[in-house]
């Protein structure tokens, strides 16, 4: 009886099946088998990757957002693999979908956009080990994008660039009411500077004019009766010189400038030129 020949490839196994009902696995290498009643099938056991592009998913607050995901696999049962699924990676991103679902579901749109990590986390958490279902172990998940839809991405720039205004408005009239209160600062700063100043100057006038007082009043107590006689004779005798020759004065002045011999001689010449 003819032998056919199976190669199975390095990092693959071999599923060997009798009539088209599964025997056993056999490892990679040179494998023979009975042609028309035998059959090798290959499973590669190879880390392979998927990519889940664009996949809705609405949030807790009712925000539509596209997710791309790409996880990377293995084979870790390829019985399971082949013959427990029709399609074993497709029931897998199904899986994957239907869990990425429920933990953006619980999420409002804000707190998912901030949270790719922690989706990450518990996504992985979710798929992590597949075997007994579908012969599967998910090594590693990775949100690629999680964006809007163009829809709320537009509502979400609007917002952006109203809070953007509103800041800047914010700052300008802040800007502007310190640069007016500087300026009433200053201005009361100057005018402060100014009254005391002036303060300051009338201060020292007024200690002045005090000074000069008390230095008068002092020189004026320590002054004799003759000082007084001759500020008066002084005094008569620039009237003498006016125009003016007629001086009026009271008993008392009479006989006090009578007793200075000059006045005293003055009087009694004029009054026998009277008589």
């Amino acid at each position: 009886m003819p032998f056919g020949i199976k190669i199975v490839s390095q990092n693959h196994v071999g599923l060997k099946e009798m009539l088209g009902k599964y025997q056993h696995e056999v490892q990679s290498g040179l494998q023979f088998y009975i042609p028309l009643i035998q059959k090798i099938r290959t499973v590669s056991l190879a880390m392979t990757p998927l990519a889940l592009p664009n996949y809705s998913v609405i949030t807790k607050d009712n925000a539509d957002v596209q997710v791309s995901v790409t996880l990377n696999y293995h084979v870790t049962n390829a019985p399971n693999y082949m013959y427990e699924n029709t399609d074993s990676v497709e029931s897998m991103a199904q899986l994957v979908r239907g869990h990425l679902r429920d933990i953006i579901g619980t999420m409002d749109l804000n707190q998912a956009l901030g949270s790719t990590s922690e989706i990450n986390a518990k996504l992985a958490d979710a798929i992590g080990d597949l075997t007994n279902i579908y012969g599967i172990n998910v090594d590693r998940v990775n949100i690629d994008e999680l964006t809007p839809s163009k829809s709320i991405q537009e509502a979400m720039d609007k917002q952006l660039t109203a809070d953007r205004e509103r800041v800047a408005a914010i700052a300008k009239a802040e800007g502007e009411a310190q640069s007016i209160n500087l300026t009433i600062k200053a201005k009361n700063d100057a005018i402060m500077s100014t009254a005391k100043a002036e303060a300051q100057a009338t201060k020292l006038r007024a200690d002045a004019e005090q000074y000069r007082i008390e230095v008068l009043q002092t020189a004026l107590n320590e002054v004799t009766p003759a000082y007084f006689q001759h500020q008066s004779i002084e005094a008569f005798g620039k009237l003498a010189n006016g125009p003016a020759n007629t001086i009026v004065l009271n008993g008392e002045q009479n006989y006090q400038l009578g007793q200075i011999p000059a006045f005293g001689k003055l009087f009694s010449t004029g009054e026998q030129t009277n008589h």
